[in-house]
């Protein structure tokens, strides 16, 4: 579907939220890069330390363990891209477009039962590495859209679909001067 058709359903055009699948592909790509340098050294370390109890097992480890961490969280992250990829979020005066690789999904406020949001890791650099806030959209249907880090504004996009769905707040497109409405 297309804008123009979600904003013919769905009333104006207010804002656009893109999700940045060429960053996320980017950190899968840096995981699997660190979990292949840790199974390279990781692996004739350890052939090597057969038969030994001295440090060189401890380092095998520590190498495979590393090469393997990265391997799991490159794939998780590999396996995001191509599930969200080219994901958006159209929000218009009454409900929002979810779009994700060409398919769009019309959804109406009415239908949004619950938005939660959890500001995840405090530790440095969370929200670059794509584990700071989070986002989750519950439908009435009990479908769930989960939005993380890599989608811009991800706070103001949580604080809109919380005010249309719970506070009856919804968005204005250009030129409307009533910043509240019934349902």
């Amino acid at each position: 579907m297309r804008r123009t058709e979600a904003a013919k359903q769905l009333g104006g055009f207010v804002r656009e939220h893109r999700t940045d699948g060429a960053r996320r592909l980017w950190h899968a790509g840096s995981w699997l890069a660190g979990g292949t340098v840790g199974m390279a050294f990781g692996v004739p370390v350890a052939i090597a330390s057969v038969g030994t109890t001295e440090g060189a097992p401890q380092v095998a480890g520590l190498l495979l363990g590393v090469g393997l961490a990265g391997w799991g969280l490159g794939i998780w992250r590999l396996v995001q891209a191509f599930r969200t990829r080219e994901q958006c979020f159209d929000i218009h005066e009454r409900g929002f477009t979810h779009r994700v690789a060409g398919t769009a999904t019309v959804i109406p406020w009415e239908d949004v039962a619950q938005v939660g949001t959890t500001n995840g890791d405090d530790r440095p650099l969370a929200d670059a590495r794509g584990m700071g806030s989070t986002c989750e959209i519950r439908l009435h249907s009990g479908r769930r859209i989960r939005v993380d880090t890599f989608t811009d504004d991800i706070q103001e996009l949580a604080a809109v679909v919380h005010r249309a769905v719970h506070l009856g707040q919804f968005p204005q497109g250009r030129g409307a001067s009533n910043p509240r409405r019934s349902r």
